[in-house]
């Protein structure tokens, strides 16, 4: 916040508020934490990294404090992607703290909605709603036995940030 004087008035400039968004999945070692570094990656393209404040969290506590899934860690590394955070499960004081929180399929959006506090300011959405190539559902790569399904992860979560970031750009979201 800035006061600036007028010779008659007083004005109260405020700075632009930082936007955020939090990305969720069941366990925060697969597919949050690659969409998490996606969209940091679009935003820093952008030239928005001062805008934002960006993070990912779990549904379920069963892997706080681990890194993610080592096929996760290794489509990121092969996308140059930097990321090192560890899984922590989603807090109440989230659905205030982040304007936008991402689940990456319908039972993830469900939980999040009946784990919103009343009131909570947080809008819940699927990010796959904003793939341009209507893929709804990110589907979880976990009990996949390769790294396929975490490629397909990746592809799927670029495409949806980038329109998600795009929409937020332009103001109309």
């Amino acid at each position: 916040k800035k006061l600036i004087n007028s010779s008659k008035r007083k004005y109260l400039i405020m700075a632009e508020a930082k936007k955020s968004a939090l990305f969720v999945c069941l366990g925060n070692i697969c597919r949050s934490p690659i969409a998490e570094a996606v969209f940091m990656d679009e935003v820093k393209q952008a030239g928005q990294e001062d805008k934002w404040t960006i993070d990912s969290a779990a549904i379920g506590g069963w892997h706080a404090g681990n890194n993610p899934d080592y096929r996760a860690r290794g489509t990121m590394e092969k996308h140059n992607l930097p990321y090192s955070n560890r899984a922590r499960q989603i807090k109440k004081d989230d659905f205030n703290k982040f304007n936008y929180i991402f689940g990456m399929d319908d039972e993830n959006i469900s939980d999040l909605k009946e784990r919103a506090p009343p009131k909570s300011t947080a809008k819940i959405l699927l990010l796959g709603d904003f793939d341009p190539e209507g893929q709804k559902i990110i589907r979880d790569p976990y009990y996949d036995s390769g790294s396929d399904g975490f490629e397909q992860c990746y592809i799927q979560c670029v495409r949806s940030c980038k329109a998600f970031l795009a929409k937020t750009t332009e103001g109309s979201i």
